[in-house]
């Protein structure tokens, strides 16, 4: 690939050659949601890529609802989808439109197409109908009903406009082809017969387009230029083509298809996302852990994290899994910029220093960005003989490594002074419930006059300033990276997906904030006040993502600040509610399998492991182990182990290059899917798909030159204290490489050219 000529995208190189050779003379898109439900996170990608590619080419792109099903819409989906557009920063202007608006059209295009003998009504039965089309081996036949006269076709149309039919008694099909290797066009339906009441028009109609037919009509009326699908409506194109092409209209539009969005930890399916509400593993459509924008927004990730996501991930023609990492490293790349930093005890452990003042309370000037971001604000932390800390900064017999307090163990508290563990107070039962501490008061602020260090800093409240809140611990719904993999789901969500900490303590510089209010909770993460029930007196804050722990990855321990896990129970949103306590007993959990463990009940499985950790490759077993557990079962589909045309040397040697990088973890998935179809080595693939990480800078400078010369004002704004944007100019260089470039190395020299500090 030549990365200095490199299209951004194909889909951009499609707009710019269509305006150069003056197939278009203004480009118009669409965002087209049906009202029948919450946008998610795969709308967004949509959303940031339609009215993108019409704000970049001077063009416009419409806000329009598909609303052809009268049973399924309704108005308040109509409201939340135009309130979560707004929310990602986009505006439709006066181009808000509803397939509704057009029905009358519709309807005269479906009697032109009549009147030219390339429609029918047919009155077959819906299993008729579908045993007259053939498979795709067999073409298809023709119903009874497929030769009435023209005449005949527009008297049963009108009447079945006029509801004297039933529902079900009679469709207008399409009149195309019925050899056609496309089965969807092999006369296709283009109106049912519905009595039911469409929530803007009323009973005025009961015959009612299907999306098929209804979504090219409204892309030509609206003289839409470029139809932006995703891959699921490829086949669906020569029909859209057929449509265009055969009806009365001066618009031709064109449809083009890219890849979903399929996220790990997650699914976007509409029917799955309601079995989650309707079965109450989830407190609703805008619960924090769910993918839809409503649920992101409450759960605290902003407008910016998800348009950086969508810039970062780029348009693909090929479906694949995007790792959740990538979202989850924008969320933090944005609020890292621009959230203040505040102290809050999640598991609260008593402190008493025994030799500071009963009655004394001081403060510290503590600063609210205390880093390099150029924002500037400090607030007031009050400081008493008695504090919380932690109970997760505490252990009595700490391993080697271990850097927070313990008996007879300095730490620094954050912006005070050191103490020291003199004393553990222990109840009956031996629980820890008290710790006794002396101060040092020659460190205020952290200063260490005699030169002397410690290794560890944690946070802290004051006991008789703290506010008491509610703390949401939010993480991913679903256990494995792809819950698809069978019709029960539901089986993989993770009963650990909510924890409640409902005797938690904040610093009371925030206790007045509003609802919506978001900060960095220090060595916790990310949160916002919950826009729902919090309230003064009783205020609620939501995990919107964990910071990274290396103690917590090297030691396998709980992210600092997180509860011990409640007994997982389904489903999963109530079993959140009861956080257990510093000295509870825990209650029994299931037993939780690893991923040999998962492996070695299947026996084909165990031999693919045991032969890949056999080749003697650089590639860890653990690796191997979790790509066959979290990978392959994609690629199998309704093969077995067995099946497939690679063993477990090549499986290796896969995770080997993964491992080296040699290439990026989405390229290894699309490797896996190449050897999962014709087998072959992987290297050998690599290299012939040009597929091989960018890991030398001097070939990624052009591509980063380039992007900055075409982005002067954001170049500006981030020389100007907007350093937030530097997860665009990232996003930026990794959709141009088609993800392959090092983001490290292209962090480094953005930083060189920017005027950052590599």
């Amino acid at each position: 690939m030549d990365t200095e000529t490199k299209p951004r995208d194909f889909i951009r190189q499609k707009v710019a050659e269509d305006l150069a050779t003056g197939r278009y003379s203004r480009v118009v898109t669409r965002f087209p949601p049906e009202p029948n439900g919450y946008l998610h996170i795969g709308h967004a990608k949509s959303i940031v890529l339609n009215f993108g590619i019409a704000a970049e080419f001077g063009g416009e792109c419409h806000l329009r609802f598909d609303d052809t099903n009268p049973e399924t819409e309704d108005i308040r989906y109509v409201e939340s989808i135009q309130e979560d557009v707004r929310w990602l920063g986009v505006d439709w202007g006066r181009h808000l439109y509803f397939a509704s608006d057009y029905f009358e059209q519709m309807y005269r295009f479906a009697e032109y197409l009549i009147g030219e003998g390339k429609a029918y009504v047919d009155s077959s039965s819906e299993e008729e109908i579908r045993e007259a089309r053939g498979t795709i081996t067999e073409p298809g036949r023709p119903t009874k009903y497929r030769d009435r006269s023209i005449e005949e076709n527009l008297d049963m149309f009108r009447r079945m406009r006029d509801g004297e039919f039933p529902n079900g008694a009679h469709v207008l099909r399409a009149k195309i082809d019925l050899a056609s290797p496309n089965m969807l066009m092999r006369d296709p339906i283009l109106y049912r017969i519905r009595h039911a009441a469409h929530y803007r028009t009323g009973l005025d109609w009961c015959i009612y387009p299907l999306y098929d037919y209804a979504h090219p009509i409204e892309d030509a009326l609206e003289c839409v230029s470029h139809s932006l699908c995703t891959l699921e409506f490829e086949n669906n194109r020569e029909f859209y083509d057929w449509l265009v092409a055969t009806l009365p209209v001066e618009c031709k539009p064109q449809q083009t298809e890219f890849a979903r969005l399929a996220l790990d930890y997650t699914v976007m399916s509409k029917r799955k996302l309601l079995q989650l509400v309707n079965g109450g593993y989830v407190s609703g459509w805008d619960d924090p852990r769910m993918p839809t924008i409503a649920g992101m927004r409450r759960r605290g990730v902003t407008p910016e994290s998800l348009r950086m996501f969508a810039e970062m991930v780029g348009v693909s023609k090929a479906n694949s899994r995007v790792d959740i990492s990538k979202l989850e490293f924008a969320i933090r790349e944005d609020l890292n910029q621009r959230v203040p930093r505040v102290l809050c005890v999640v598991k609260p452990l008593k402190v008493v220093i025994t030799n500071y003042p009963e009655t004394q309370t001081e403060e510290f000037d503590a600063p609210l960005y205390p880093h390099d971001v150029p924002l500037e604000g400090s607030r007031k932390l009050p400081f008493s003989r008695e504090l919380y800390i932690d109970y997760d900064d505490f252990m009595e017999d700490p391993p080697k490594g271990y850097h927070r307090l313990a008996p007879d163990r300095e730490v620094r508290l954050r912006y005070a002074y050191f103490i020291r563990c003199e004393e553990v107070v222990k109840a009956v039962n031996g629980d820890i419930v008290e710790l006794r501490c002396t101060y040092d008061p020659n460190t205020r602020g952290g200063n260490t006059p005699d030169g002397r260090t410690v290794k560890g800093t944690i946070h802290w409240v004051s006991a008789p300033h703290a506010v008491k809140c509610e703390v949401r611990l939010y993480d991913r719904l679903f256990r494995v990276p792809d819950p698809d993999q069978g019709d029960d789901f539901k089986a993989f969500v993770n009963p650990e997906s909510l924890i409640v900490a409902e005797n938690a303590y904040v610093e009371p510089s925030i206790a007045n904030d509003p609802p919506g209010s978001r900060y960095q909770f220090e060595r916790i993460g990310y949160f916002i006040s919950d826009a729902v029930d919090s309230k003064p007196g009783a205020l609620v804050y939501n995990r919107t993502v964990t910071l990274r722990d290396s103690w917590a990855k090297q030691e396998g321990k709980p992210s600092e600040g997180r509860p011990v896990r409640a007994p997982a129970t389904a489903p999963a949103a109530k079993a959140g509610k009861q956080a257990e306590k510093p000295g509870e007993k825990r209650a029994a959990q299931p037993p939780k399998l690893n991923d040999r463990e998962i492996i070695a009940r299947d026996p084909e499985m165990l031999r693919l492991y045991e032969d890949a950790v056999a080749a003697h490759t650089k590639a860890s077993e653990t690796e191997v182990a979790r790509f066959i557990v979290n990978d392959l079962p994609r690629e199998l589909q309704d093969r077995t182990v067995a099946e497939l045309p690679f063993g477990g040397d090549a499986l290796a040697r896969l995770v080997e290059l993964i491992e080296t990088a040699v290439i990026t973890g989405p390229a290894g998935r699309e490797v896996l899917a190449i050897m999962a179809r014709e087998g072959g080595d992987p290297g050998a693939i690599v290299e012939a798909r040009g597929l091989r990480a960018i890991s030398d800078a001097s070939a990624l400078v052009p591509v980063i030159e380039s992007i900055l010369e075409e982005n002067p004002g954001k170049v500006a704004d981030y020389r100007g204290g907007r350093t937030g944007l530097m997860g665009f100019f990232v996003g930026q260089v990794m959709a141009r490489t088609a993800g392959r470039a090092n983001p490290e190395i292209v962090k480094n020299e953005l930083n060189r050219r920017l005027g950052g500090t590599p």
